[in-house]
């Protein structure tokens, strides 16, 4: 599905697929390490995690209502002396005898000498007893101990990642720490002399730095720990200086700019020296996100991603080989976004090259539910709006491009895709 076609060899060009495998193989999980619970949320379990204790560690009523002898109410309907009130927090002061019954409420430990609780909305109230107007079984509404988890019961694998119900469970268990695969450490550096900070004043013939700022803000969506390490321009020293520095602190470096056939080759001469010549500079069959570098430093071994300085480019390329490599190294399973199958609404036309053509799409559901693309606007790598408004990248293989209300791949960008009905839609359904 992502691969080019074959004629994209002749010229020299890489396969995608062929890419994939070789950033891929060369990374691996980070090392494993217990981090606070809190900080624990998108982490992959490094061990299978198992239950330290019961849960509940106490029996406790499932309603507010009385706790009673079954035996007691086996012939409604039956007057108790209600005895105690207990609230959650509190446990019970007096003895509960034959004939009598206490006021609970949810989450309140069951005394211990009762077996059963009436809900509230089965009984009356008549002076200072309680009325029962219905048979009460024994074990009703309450919750017994190791009833959601038994002690030394397994609850998640290793390789489980914690979302916040993985984090309830474990601090109802008290659980104040987990040992993780943690998310990488990557360290974001932008390079040219034309590339300007974001803010204050731009000399002629300078750009703003988009690709920094929209990097380190998919490393945060995908619940990684950025690095911001700024802007150098075309200066081998600096380079060098800012990438040693970064692997001294980082798991990972994502460059952006000079990998481009023809670019000043500053950073090539240097990550080329730092890689011990093992740096693989990649023309692939791709479009846009042609120009691509990976190689681990030598020292260190830590990967560095070099993508192209178009904005477009940069994100094309970081989505579609830095993510799944770094996805990896965090243990993460699924590492891939999801694809799904759509109708194009228009034409999508591209020339043949020999590449496979991403196409920024807006993805919409159609009144049956499937999927369908429009382009998102301009295809160029430098337009950033398109780039934007786009939640997927349709993949056009080479030929002359898919026609209106053909079915195309389109990889999904986020979590924005529109579909489904809406909650109060779906209540509405619910017999």
């Amino acid at each position: 599905m992502l691969r080019s076609d074959p004629e994209a060899h002749k010229s020299g060009l890489v396969d995608l697929l062929d890419a994939r495998r070789a950033v891929l193989e060369a990374v691996r999980p980070l090392a494993p390490r217990p981090v606070p619970l809190e900080a624990a949320l998108g982490c992959v379990t490094a061990v299978a995690l198992t239950a330290s204790s019961d849960l509940p560690s106490f029996a406790n009523s499932a309603m507010d209502g009385y706790a009673l002898h079954a035996a007691d109410a086996t012939t409604p309907p039956t007057r108790l002396r209600v005895v105690e009130t207990i609230t959650a927090g509190r446990t019970a002061t007096v003895p509960v005898r034959s004939g009598e019954a206490v006021r609970i409420m949810t989450g309140a430990p069951v005394p211990p000498d009762v077996d059963a609780v009436v809900p509230v909305e089965h009984t009356a109230i008549d002076g200072e007893d309680v009325v029962v107007l219905e048979r009460v079984e024994t074990g009703a509404f309450v919750r017994t101990v190791g009833s959601d988890l038994a002690a030394g019961q397994p609850i998640f694998p290793a390789g489980t990642t914690i979302t916040p119900r993985h984090v309830g469970v474990l601090a109802a268990l008290g659980v104040g720490t987990v040992d993780v695969l943690p998310p990488p450490r990557v360290g974001v550096l932008s390079t040219g002399d034309e590339v300007a900070r974001v803010s204050g004043p731009i000399g002629p013939g300078k750009v703003r730095d988009a690709n920094g700022p929209a990097l380190l803000a998919l490393l945060r969506q995908a619940q990684f720990e950025p690095v911001e390490l700024g802007l150098v321009g075309d200066d081998d020293n600096a380079i060098g200086d800012a990438l040693a520095g970064a692997a001294a602190r980082c798991d990972a470096v994502v460059t952006s700019g000079g990998v481009s056939v023809g670019d000043v080759d500053y950073v090539k001469i240097v990550l080329d020296k730092l890689s011990g010549r093992t740096m693989r500079w990649m023309q692939l069959a791709i479009k846009p996100a042609k120009p691509f570098a990976f190689g681990l430093l030598e020292e260190t071994g830590v990967p560095v991603f070099g993508l192209a300085g178009n904005p477009v480019s940069a994100m094309v390329g970081f989505e579609l080989l830095a993510l799944p490599a770094l996805k990896k190294m965090a243990g993460r399973t699924r590492i891939d976004r999801p694809v799904v199958r759509a109708i194009t609404s228009v034409e999508l036309r591209r020339e043949r090259d020999g590449k496979l053509h991403l196409i920024r799409v807006v993805v919409e559901p159609d009144e049956r539910g499937d999927f369908r693309v429009r382009p998102s606007g301009g295809q160029g790598s430098h337009m950033s709006l398109a780039m934007a408004n786009a939640n997927g990248l349709a993949l056009v293989p080479n030929g002359d491009g898919v026609r209106a209300g053909e079915g195309v791949e389109v990889l999904l960008l986020d979590d924005t895709i529109p579909g489904g009905i809406t909650l109060e839609d779906a209540l509405r359904r619910v017999p």
